[in-house]
């Protein structure tokens, strides 16, 4: 539920996702996903009590999506942002999650550790903690 600016936002989370597209008037998809947006007015607010979560498949991606979706926001640790709009999204290279799940809890404990010094998530730098002797 957006204030006054519901169709803004269907057009701006379109221009920034590929596979997407705007439904009708309120409805819009991402990747197969479809999203119900209107105007309600200024008596519900997003928090960080849900977010969209984007699982990337290389840096260039994450990078980009990173850029685009925090644009008029706000970025914040481990992936997170806000945007214009302040709704919350965590922007992850998929490679992070099989690190994180390592059996070898030193290197799963490295890479976290790595994680929580970043804003945005860079590969590289979780690459090297993970393969950190």
């Amino acid at each position: 539920m957006f204030d006054n600016n519901a169709e803004e936002a269907m057009k701006f989370y379109v221009s920034i996702f590929k596979n997407s597209k705007i439904i009708n008037n309120g409805t819009f998809e991402i990747d197969g996903q479809q999203f119900l947006v209107f105007n309600g007015g200024p008596y519900f607010k997003f928090s960080e009590g849900i977010s969209l979560f984007i699982n990337c498949d290389t840096q260039q991606e994450v990078d980009e999506l990173w850029e685009k979706l925090s644009y008029g926001g706000e970025k914040s640790q481990c992936g997170w942002l806000k945007d214009k709009f302040g709704i919350s999204w965590q922007v992850v290279p998929s490679v992070l999650k099989k690190m994180l799940n390592d059996p070898d809890v030193v290197k799963s404990k490295s890479v976290m550790d790595a994680m929580l010094q970043m804003k945005k998530i860079i590969i590289s730098d979780l690459e090297k903690a993970y393969n950190k002797k």
